[in-house]
Order: structure tokens, then C-alpha cells, then sequence
């Protein structure tokens, strides 16, 4: 045995002695609190921000889905026995007319429902644009921030009891002139009797 640990002797114990540290053994946590406390959690949310897309990975999405489709025409035309030639003109003209199609639908995004979850950059592109049209119907400037309006009411609070304050220490400044002329008022009473 050393340090105090284990058996002082392992005889009749039915082991050898060996000591080993409980690796079930679940350690207890900190003393702190498991959650953020209000203010912190408010600070921390204030500077985060909606993610912005990759317009590069959204155009390139894009532009994937349009040589997919030409893609599969270049194949079955080729399966069919198509000339070369003719085969290229028939791409090129497809690829012209998708990119177009992929142009105008542009502003006419797919709606969030319609999205993949792995399409992380379409779904935050979607989230914005949805978050702009309902700041726009709610009539939301663009710099507002969240909790503003109850800064402007502590901003008031704050400057209604400095306005106080001033008031209150002249008033105890007064206080103490008027205990004194009191004091000796009654000192006078007590002489005269």
C-alpha cells in the first residue's frame, strides 16, 4: 500500500493488489452555470449575422445543371447515330437556350420548400431574400438592430435619473441647514427655561 491508497493488504482479498483509476468515473462539471447568462447571450447574438451565399458556388450550381442537361442530349443524339457536326450545333444551341432560361429565371428563385438540404448556399440565398421581403412589408429600416428600442427607453431612464440626482443633492444639502437651525433653536428653548 502507498499513499494511502487501495487495501492495506490485498491477502484475503481475492486480488492481487493492483490498483487501477475507475475509468467509469464521470468527473463533476464546473460550478458555473451550463448556460450563457441573458446579457451574454443577448451581446453574443447581436453580432450574428444572416450567412451570405457564395454567388460563385450559386452560379457554378447553375451553370452544372445546364451541362447536365446538354450532356444528356450529346448522349442520346449519340446513341442515335447523329453526326458530329450536327451534334455540336444542336449542344450549342440547347446550352444558349438554357442559359437564357437560367438568366431570366433568376429572379425568380425557387422557393426555400423546393430546396435540398445540402444545398446550403441556395437555402441561405432563399432565406435572405425571404427576410428582405418581410422587413420590407413590416417597414423595417435597414439599420435597425434588434433591442433598439429598449436602448433608447434605458437612454431616457439613464437621463431622467441624472436630471434627479441634482435635484436630490440639493435638496439633502438642505436638509442639514434646516436640522441645525432646529438644533440650535431647541438649544435656546432649553437655556431660557
Amino acid at each position: 500500500m502507498s499513499d494511502n491508497v487501495g487495501l492495506s493488504t490485498p491477502r484475503g482479498s481475492g486480488t492481487s493488489g493492483y490498483v487501477q483509476r475507475n475509468l467509469a468515473h464521470m468527473r463533476p462539471r464546473d460550478m458555473a452555470a451550463p448556460y450563457p447568462s441573458k446579457k451574454d447571450a443577448l451581446d453574443s447574438m447581436r453580432h450574428l449575422k444572416q450567412r451570405q451565399p457564395d454567388q460563385g458556388l450559386l452560379e457554378h450550381d447553375r451553370k452544372r445543371e445546364v451541362e447536365v442537361k446538354v450532356f444528356e442530349l450529346r448522349d442520346r443524339l449519340e446513341d442515335e447515330g447523329v453526326d458530329e457536326d450536327e451534334i455540336e450545333t444542336k449542344c450549342d444551341e440547347l446550352r444558349k437556350k438554357l442559359l437564357a432560361e437560367m438568366e431570366k429565371k433568376r429572379s425568380n428563385e425557387p422557393r426555400r420548400g423546393q430546396l435540398k438540404a445540402h444545398q446550403i448556399h441556395e437555402l441561405a440565398d432563399a432565406k435572405i431574400k425571404e427576410s428582405e421581403r418581410l422587413r420590407q412589408a413590416l417597414k423595417i429600416s435597414k439599420d435597425y438592430e434588434e433591442g433598439s428600442h429598449w436602448k433608447k427607453q434605458e437612454e431616457r431612464m439613464k437621463k431622467a435619473l441624472a436630471e434627479q440626482q441634482p435635484q436630490e443633492q440639493q435638496e439633502r444639502q438642505r436638509e442639514p441647514e434646516d436640522d441645525e437651525e432646529e438644533e440650535r433653536e431647541g438649544r435656546r428653548e432649553r437655556r431660557r427655561s
